[in-house]
């Protein structure tokens, strides 16, 4: 593997794990469902296989656009570099100004069939818009970015999105006392902070 494949695979998984730590509604079930043990290898698939298909989808399209019409780079750039920005601000909003309840915990999470685990984590997978912004339009427009090697990086996203997921799901009866604490979330939040600004800030030099 060269030095360019490498790069672009270590730059794509970690996009998609800053992308992917934020808290919300999606980590929260998964982390719930994770400290149960409950239907966990059907959420953690859902979850996995739903960005990998959405960041193909992004690679594919935002990649074929870009070829077609190279100029397109340049705006691409910048909205993908002002998105990057707007994301990176509101991460260090969460860190001085945390969210009530921002603390999470096993309590009240998701019981029953695995079914109706599957349903729910769909619903919150899909019927998610933050998802599309992240995966199809960020997440392919970095890698459009990449040229050639976007397909790698691409991959690299996909990787990131398996391991947290998996991590989440299968160590969060370890972790759930960790990330039951506010501060845990706000380091978190803060390295998403300064990776999103500083990716940002790069997207927008290139553009």
């Amino acid at each position: 593997m060269n030095n360019g494949i490498t790069a672009a695979l270590l730059a794509g998984f970690g996009t998609g794990l800053s992308l992917i730590v934020a808290i919300g509604a999606q980590n929260a079930f998964v982390l719930r469902q994770g400290a149960r043990r409950h239907a966990v290898l059907w959420v953690v698939a859902i979850c996995a296989v739903s960005d990998a298909l959405l960041i193909a989808l992004g690679v594919a399209g935002v990649g074929a656009f870009v070829t077609a019409w190279p100029a397109a780079l340049t705006a691409v750039g910048i909205a993908g570099g002002g998105f990057l920005i707007c994301y990176g601000v509101l991460a260090a909003r969460r860190v001085l100004r945390p969210a009530p309840g921002a603390a999470l915990s096993a309590e009240g999470a998701a019981s029953g069939s695995a079914r109706a685990a599957v349903l729910t984590c769909l619903a919150m997978t899909w019927l998610n818009p933050h998802v599309y912004l992240d995966t199809v339009l960020l997440v392919g427009s970095l890698a459009a970015d990449r040229g050639d090697l976007r397909w790698a990086f691409g991959i690299g996203a996909g990787l990131a999105s398996l391991t947290w997921f998996s991590t989440l799901g299968y160590g969060a009866r370890l972790l759930s006392g960790v990330l039951a604490k506010p501060g845990a979330w706000r380091v978190l939040d803060g390295l998403v902070a300064a990776t999103m600004v500083t990716m940002g800030g790069m997207l927008l030099a290139r553009a």
